[in-house]
């Protein structure tokens, strides 16, 4: 009754948002005539006209966007022979507003994406158009180029052929840049591990509009964007703990949760594992990290299915993307599980690899000042798009009404039958000449199908993530005469089929689901490759009550009902019952999925915040204008205090623990105190002259430098201790949120318990980098006799070590050795004050006094 309500209401929105449209499509379609009667210079020039008002801030996108949309629609049917329909501009618009526009397949919406682009581009900043894959992007930008350029615009394609920095740099300095999203994102972090501002590639985050957004911002959403190198730790024992867990026997030894993807060891699988592993307590401290390795061993094992979940590919284990069918070359499972099933499958393990930048998609487009994104599934997950991207679902009308036939779901009782009725309905279509586009759900039953294909001797044509490349090129051929064409649910996703006359006449393209996916926007994608722009079609999903789906989630009514009905081998059930119930079970698992994403959201917006704090900050020091020098005179204030006060060396006037002090300001700042400064009990008083002794002997050492190679040197050092400190941050917070969760066996909120403990490892971050960046400074010694000369010697040589690392990142960056650090001492080390206590507990204390660091000053 709710979700009727809710829909309703939804409804009613969608309608009223679509009748205003309406009314300014007709001021647009008013305008037609009066560029119709305009030569191509004039229109050009109609239209530089509008940008100019619009950088000159004499008007604003919204007072132009009608004679825009118009001058494009008519530059659109002079340059490209195609005119924007009324939907079409309606879609326009829902983008600039920053919406969803959600129009089916085949409704144009490459086309659509031009309107808001070239309104958008008036604002003399980068649009950026993102799609799933380089072909899209490529195919995208080849297509529209001639009309972005008609307008003024300039126009370039980032994707991952693309490895030189500087073609980088010049395709970002056009007008409109389209690209995928991996590479925008990977780009992002790339550029805040940069040491110039000139080799920045990316400006600013303007206006972006994303295409088939479901797939980016939720498919895609609960896989983190992260540049790694090796972690320099001993490989643990990932081949022991796999034959450690082939060992174990499901039920007997362990559960096995398919719901929640999670095993489960019992007492008795600890007690076996302990016999295997030798060791008289699995889960001791000093054990922890094959308890950990044999967790991961259980799931690569039991949870993961070769050819479904990944595919070994030239020796490599190689992750295929659950809802594309894709393979996701380059992504490695995290937490070991990767090493996990390399150990599995016999091939070369990998070392684990430490975290270097990171960023979710979520947070990544969040950067944007306006985003709005195009798809032909989308109303399914408004709610998410909502709360989580401030997104609204505008559904547009289709140009011409939908013609495709969607017929129930037929169930089956086992999977042999499901397949044998398949294969006989494709043969049935085959024969008629009808083509029909079968789709999976993993390349494993693909391979399936493919095989009984062969048997039956029906020419077909497989598409599945082994061998993707020219999937578009396979897409497009699905709708000859006789095509059989078995593909994974999403392959081809973004490309036409297109039918002639003979085909449509037997009815259209034929789609058969042989599994139900567990995203109803799975299914919804497949159907919509029939039907486009009013063409015939038909739609039907086989089931079994073996599919994983019906078998986790499915409803008792199904079994029932084909209890009650005796079926027979090779019978089947069709109701809108049935349907109903496998749709009320994907909503289920849909629930499921987002909930892990607002999870995985809400982890991340913690560390968000951490990270625009100190990606700010980098900013400012990468700017050769940046006042450094009052930050390092600050620091050092904030660090003499923190060196005697903390320490609590004055105990009064009468009590003045002069060699404690004197080793202190040698350890931190390498200067030998002279016992006079001492004479002067007044607290106030030796602190200022101990403060003006160092400060002196620093100016003295710096002074033979030029100002602006001073500059340098500070900010490159500072530079580099940020960089090195954020990367060991990165680690203790990747440490922590695995670890986190077992807070909720005490009471307690692992997301709260997360919140407070990350801040104060930002707290003690902050301090790291302001005491280890003030010791390198005053422990520099410049040696030649030519300082200068010395100086840029080795700015430069610093800063080429440094360019290399970034040439060589490919996600796996080394981290970056500073030959000019002091001798660093252990935590563990006795404190060099004397004061008999270790040195973590004593000077080498990082957690501030609350309140110390309220601004987060770095």
């Amino acid at each position: 009754m709710l979700q009727t309500l809710i829909g309703k209401i939804i409804g009613t929105r969608n309608d009223k948002l679509i009748k205003k449209y309406y009314k300014r499509v007709q001021a647009i379609n008013a305008l037609e005539s009066k560029y119709q009667k305009m030569d191509d210079d004039a229109l050009k020039t109609e239209f530089s006209k509008f940008k100019s008002m619009v950088l000159n801030k004499e008007k604003i996108l919204d007072e132009v966007l009608e004679d825009s949309f118009a001058i494009t629609r008519e530059a659109s049917k002079r340059i490209l022979n195609m005119r924007h329909f009324d939907v079409q501009l309606i879609g326009g618009m829902v983008l600039n507003e920053g919406k969803i526009a959600e129009m089916k397949t085949g409704e144009g919406k490459t086309l659509v994406a031009t309107l808001a682009v070239a309104l958008n581009a008036m604002m003399g900043k980068s649009v950026h158009v993102v799609t799933v894959n380089d072909y899209l992007a490529n195919r995208d930008a080849e297509e529209m180029q001639p009309l972005y350029n008609f307008l003024g615009y300039s126009i370039g394609v980032i994707t991952s052929e693309i490895k030189d920095d500087s073609h980088r740099l010049k395709t970002y300095n056009n007008d409109i840049i389209y690209g995928t999203n991996n590479e925008f994102g990977f780009d992002y972090l790339r550029d805040n591990m940069k040491y110039s501002l000139g080799q920045k590639v990316q400006k600013e985050h303007f206006f972006a509009i994303i295409d088939e957004v479901d797939s980016i911002l939720i498919d895609e959403a609960r896989t983190p964007l992260i540049i790694s190198g090796p972690v320099n730790r001993k490989m643990q024992n990932y081949e022991l703990a796999d034959k450690v867990a082939s060992k174990l026997i499901p039920q007997e030894d362990f559960s096995i949760d398919e719901k929640n993807r999670v095993i489960l060891i019992n007492e008795n699988g600890i007690k076996k594992a302990e016999e295997f592993f030798k060791v008289d307590n699995l889960y001791s401290i000093e054990n922890a990290p094959l308890s950990h390795h044999l967790d991961q061993a259980l799931k690569a094992n039991y949870l993961f299915v070769k050819d479904k979940d990944y595919v070994v590919q030239e020796g490599e284990v190689v992750i295929v993307d659950e809802f594309t069918g894709r393979l996701s070359e380059g992504r490695r499972f995290s937490e070991g599980l990767h090493q996990a099933l390399e150990a599995k499958e016999g091939v070369k393990i990998k070392e684990e690899s430490q975290t270097l930048a990171d960023i979710t998609f979520q947070n990544y487009f969040r950067l944007y000042q306006k985003l709005s994104g195009m798809t032909g599934t989308a109303q399914t997950e408004a709610s998410e798009f909502l709360q989580i991207y401030n997104l609204e679902v505008v559904s547009i009308p289709t140009n011409v009404p939908i013609q495709r036939k969607d017929l129930n779901d037929l169930i089956y009782k086992s999977e042999i039958e499901k397949f044998e009725a398949v294969i006989n309905k494709i043969k049935e279509l085959y024969n008629k000449g009808q083509p029909v586009l079968v789709g999976t759900a993993s390349i494993e039953k693909s391979e399936v199908l493919h095989h009984l294909l062969q048997k039956q001797r029906i020419p077909h044509t497989v598409l599945n993530a082994k061998q993707h490349t020219k999937e578009a090129e396979i897409i497009k051929d699905a709708g000859k005469k006789g095509a059989v064409t078995i593909a994974t649910n999403m392959a081809g996703r973004g490309v036409d089929i297109k039918l002639e006359q003979e085909i449509k006449d037997i009815g259209g393209l034929y789609i058969i689901g042989t599994e139900r996916h567990e995203s109803r926007r799975i299914d919804n994608q497949l159907r919509g490759r029939s039907g486009r722009q009013g063409d015939p079609g038909t739609s039907q999903f086989y089931l079994s009550l073996e599919d994983p789906l019906l078998r986790i989630f499915g409803s008792d009514k199904i079994k029932g009902v084909m209890e009650r009905l005796g079926l027979k081998n090779g019978e089947h059930i069709e109701s809108g019952l049935v349907t109903r119930s496998v749709e009320n079970a994907q909503k289920k698992v849909e629930n499921l999925h987002f909930e892990s994403r607002k999870h995985l959201l809400e982890y991340d917006d913690v560390a968000n915040e951490q990270r625009k704090t100190v990606y700010k900050f980098r900013n400012e020091l990468l700017d050769s204008n940046y006042n450094i020098h009052n930050r390092i005179v600050e620091n050092r204030q904030y660090m003499l205090n923190q060196s005697i006060l903390g320490a609590r060396m004055f105990e009064g006037i009468e009590n003045i623990d002069m060699q404690g002090i004197k080793s202190i300001i040698k350890e931190d700042f390498g200067v030998e105190l002279d016992d006079s400064l001492f004479d002067n009990t007044n607290e106030g008083n030796i602190q200022n002259m101990i403060l003006e002794q160092i400060t002196k002997i620093y100016e003295e050492k710096m002074s033979s430098l030029e100002s602006e190679q001073r500059n340098e040197i500070e900010r490159i050092i500072y530079l580099q201790v940020l960089d090195n400190k954020w990367r060991e941050h990165l680690y203790t917070m990747d440490t922590l949120k695995t670890g986190i969760g077992l807070r909720g066996y005490n009471q307690k909120d692992p997301l709260v318990e997360y919140k407070k403990e990350s801040y104060n490892l930002f707290l003690e971050l902050i301090e790291s980098i302001k005491i280890e960046a003030l010791k390198t400074l005053h422990f520099i010694q410049f040696q030649a006799e030519n300082v200068n000369e010395e100086v840029q010697d080795s700015t430069q040589k610093i800063l080429e070590q440094l360019e290399e690392s970034q040439e060589d990142l490919d996600y796996n960056t080394d981290e970056i050795e500073f030959d000019l650090n002091p001798k660093k001492i252990s935590r563990n080390d006795l404190c060099p004050c004397g004061s008999g206590k270790k040195y973590k507990i004593c000077h080498g204390k990082s957690g501030p006094k609350k309140g110390l660091l309220a601004k987060n000053n770095v």
